[in-house]
């Protein structure tokens, strides 16, 4: 009796309870009892088993409180829909269950009150009642017996409600009850609901519970449709101008299993709104008229394209005000431009319109602009201009052939072939030029010699492709200007002078003359002696060409001066110079007597020399030339007798009487040189 739930009266051996039995805990108690004689060692003890009897003090107890299940309506009666269980802690009849449905629903069903088995009794639908409520009584067989309930109620959300719910068949589709058309502005904003697409499924539960799905037509994802709510909305901004129709399918799908289906093509108009500018073809036309054409030419026509619809999309066409737009008008409706003015190329060639404006017809009504370059043709109705009627250029004698010497131009106010100037010489150049016929430049076609010629004058001519106009001629006149090409020329290469001896320094010989063709310092003349004067015994005037003496010359000391050098040189740049040779003759003045090559002669001879005999010759030289150094002899004394005879040219003394050394052994001659 380890709870002490017993005790025992010690002197009688009676056994009472101390505290309540309970037979679902304990149904079988052992005890052992022990008993003692007096305070003797000696004792013995036995075994009492106590049964504790069943009191029927527990009730039946469902185990939930609540339950449900779903059956299909098509389940035939007799079928087992649900089985009750509940237990009871008593033993015996006070623990055994029987079970009877307590509810007004128990026509439909019915229960094994042993088992707790509940069966169906007919046929249930779900279209008449959805699902039953049951109370199920458990009662044990005890006396007094004690009665349970289960409740089978419905419960919502986080209940724990036990029912029994008949399954519907899935055997109806849903129909559209929405119509097929809708209309909705293009300017709605995103999330604007466009539809409410509604569809009916007479099915019950899950089999009528309707979702909406679009299936096709909503490529680029513009709307979004509410599965549950079937709310169709905008999930983009609509563009009339991009898709003004849309043709969803709508598909209504029931939630049965398997799940049936309805479709419906929903069509959505996109109604337009003045939300679209007129837009030109082209942001710049670019055209060409001929000028001097009567007002009204056709020019161009101008195109916009508005993408809005009706009125919106009328369009009217002009151009605003800006420079040269007075020249021009345009057709309101058709874009046309035509001149309202004769145009004048070379008054303004090209006319930039800035403003071609369309607008369109909306409310409120909206433009755009384009600009018009407008190109005048040319006609040729001018002719070719020098800039001057005449030239006058100058040029070196030294230009080589094919040298350019002026780039003439001519202007032509009118344009490509029309202003193509091409450019001729006419009158005589004497060969000496050309010019290149498109460029106007022109050329020497020869070498120029200013010697030969030093001026030309001729006309240059400029055309057009035109045979209408008159050409435009210009004089040129070319001067040649002179380049240093000709060295100074002698008159002679040789010249021969003479002058006499003795004469004061400075004194003229002769004047040469070198001549230079070119002009200016290139022509002008410088003389110098450039060699045989290395003693300075001459000297040059350098400007007149004058040969003069600057020493005394004395003929006996030189009697000519050979390969005298000259030199003429001009003073261009670099200088040009040529020679010549002068031989100059010193003539010969009597300024030397003459002299014997002996101041005495001392002749021996025999008396016996006979008469004729040569005796002696005497000889003086003269360092004078020519009659001045021809010498006569003469016996001026010591010839008184004759004896003697002197050859004057000769010198040569002879006997011309017999000698007689006893008469005069000596003689003593005087003789003079003349």
């Amino acid at each position: 009796d380890p709870h002490g739930k017993f005790s025992i009266d010690p002197r009688f051996g009676v056994i009472r309870t101390k505290k309540q039995l309970d037979h679902e805990a304990q149904s079988v108690v052992v005890l052992t009892v022990q008993s003692q004689l007096g305070n003797s060692p000696v004792h013995s003890s036995t075994q009492v088993n106590i049964s504790v009897t069943d009191v029927n003090d527990n009730p039946p107890v469902f185990r939930t409180k609540s339950d449900k299940v779903t059956i299909s309506h098509t389940q035939p009666p007799g079928t087992a829909v649900y089985i009750a269980h509940a237990e009871d802690k008593d033993s015996g009849l006070n623990g055994a269950i029987k079970y009877s449905i307590a509810s007004k629903h128990s026509n439909a069903f019915s229960i094994d009150p042993s088992l707790g088995v509940v069966n169906l009794t007919r046929m249930v639908f779900a279209e008449k009642q959805q699902e039953y409520t049951l109370h199920i009584a458990a009662e044990d067989c005890g006396s007094p017996p004690l009665t349970s309930l289960l409740m089978l109620t419905v419960r919502r959300l986080d209940s724990l409600a036990v029912k029994i719910v008949i399954l519907d068949i899935n055997d109806n589709s849903p129909t559209f009850m929405s119509l097929p058309l809708s209309y909705v502005m293009e300017d709605v904003e995103v999330g604007f609901l466009v539809h409410h697409i509604v569809a009916k499924d007479p099915d019950e539960g899950r089999n009528g519970q309707v979702t909406y799905h679009i299936l096709s037509g909503n490529g680029n994802k513009a709307f979004v449709l509410d599965k549950i709510t079937g709310l169709l909305t905008t999930a983009q901004l609509l563009d009339h101008e991009v898709q003004e129709c849309y043709s969803l399918t709508v598909m209504a799908l029931d939630d049965g299993s398997p799940a049936l289906s309805a479709t419906q093509v929903l069509t959505i108009i996109v109604l337009d709104v003045n939300d679209e500018t007129p837009v030109f073809l082209k942001q710049l036309y670019e055209t060409a008229v001929h000028e001097n054409q009567d007002p009204g030419e056709f020019v161009i026509k101008v195109e916009a394209v508005d993408r809005d619809a009706g009125l919106n999309s009328l369009l009217q066409y002009e151009i605003l005000p800006g420079a040269g737009y007075e020249k021009f008008k345009m057709k309101s409706d058709s874009g046309e431009l035509i001149t309202a003015a004769s145009l004048d190329r070379e008054t303004q060639e090209v006319f930039s319109i800035k403003g071609s404006s369309c607008h369109d017809l909306g409310s409120p009504s909206r433009s755009s602009t384009a600009q018009l370059y407008v190109t005048v043709l040319d006609e040729n109705d001018h002719s070719p201009l020098f800039a001057k009627t005449q030239y006058q250029i100058s040029v070196t004698e030294d230009l080589e052939e094919g040298s350019a010497i002026l780039d003439l131009s001519a202007s032509d106010e009118d344009d490509g072939l029309n202003g193509e100037v091409m450019y001729s010489l006419i009158d005589d150049t004497y060969g000496a030029f050309a010019i290149d016929s498109v460029t106007g430049s022109i050329i020497t076609t020869k070498a120029l010699d200013r010697e030969t010629k030093s001026q030309y004058t001729f006309k240059a001519v400029a055309s057009d492709c035109s045979t209408h106009f008159p050409r435009s001629t210009t004089v040129m006149t070319v001067l040649i200007q002179d380049v240093n090409d000709n060295a100074p020329k002698f008159e002679q290469s040789y010249y021969k002078a003479s002058v006499w001896e003795g004469q004061s320094p400075k004194t003229d010989i002769i004047q040469v003359f070198a001549s230079d063709l070119d002009s200016g310092l290139d022509g002008e003349t410088e003389y110098s002696i450039l060699s045989g004067n290395e003693n300075a015994t001459f000297l040059i005037d350098s400007v007149r060409g004058i040969l003069a003496t600057n020493t005394g010359l004395d003929y006996e000391n030189t009697s000519s001066y050979r390969f005298l050098v000259l030199l003429a040189s001009d003073r261009g740049t670099p200088s040009l110079n040529s020679t010549a040779t002068v031989l100059i003759t010193v003539l010969d003045v009597n300024d030397n007597p003459p002299v014997f090559s002996s101041p005495e002669y001392h002749v021996h001879v025999k008396e016996s020399v006979p008469i004729g005999s040569h005796i002696a010759e005497v000889s003086a030289k003269d360092c004078d030339a020519g009659t001045n150094a021809g010498i006569t002899y003469a016996i001026i004394s010591g010839n008184d007798r004759g004896h003697f005879y002197l050859d004057g040219r000769t010198g040569s003394v002879n006997l011309t009487k017999t000698l007689d050394y006893e008469d005069s052994m000596k003689f003593t001659l005087i003789i003079q040189a003349t």
